[in-house]
């Protein structure tokens, strides 16, 4: 197991996310929310991710259904993490926020249609 950590833009958010196989399970989402914030996220289960320090500054989001909770730091706006729509228990993890970790040069990334909740390509 390894474990990553990650801060929004002005380091105000800190968190820690375990990864079994380091980083897998990447995906792109197009719902009305996420084709906006352009990010690409990893799933994990609930029980992998802590937030270390600041949650007094993550605001949540949520629209339709409300079961999705997005985060972001209240101070920088960075979208840190999200409580996923299609699966409560698993929360998709910006990897732009993983130290170490360039987005930029992960290939291997699914696109999700969030709306249907189904794969549209990869």
């Amino acid at each position: 197991m390894e474990t990553k950590t990650g801060t929004c833009h002005c380091g105000a958010v800190t968190f820690e996310v375990d990864l079994d196989n380091g980083l897998e399970n990447l995906r792109r989402c197009n719902c009305s929310l996420c084709r906006r914030k352009g990010a690409i996220m990893m799933g994990v289960p609930e029980t992998r991710i802590r937030i270390i320090s600041g949650a007094e500054h993550l605001s949540m989001y949520q629209w339709n259904t409300r079961v999705a909770e997005h985060f972001f730091c209240s101070h920088c706006g960075i979208y840190t993490h999200h409580r996923r729509r299609s699966n409560p228990r698993e929360f998709g993890v910006n990897i732009g926020c993983l130290h170490g970790v360039d987005p930029l040069a992960c290939t291997d990334v699914t696109v999700v249609d969030g709306g249907s909740l189904t794969v549209v390509g990869s």
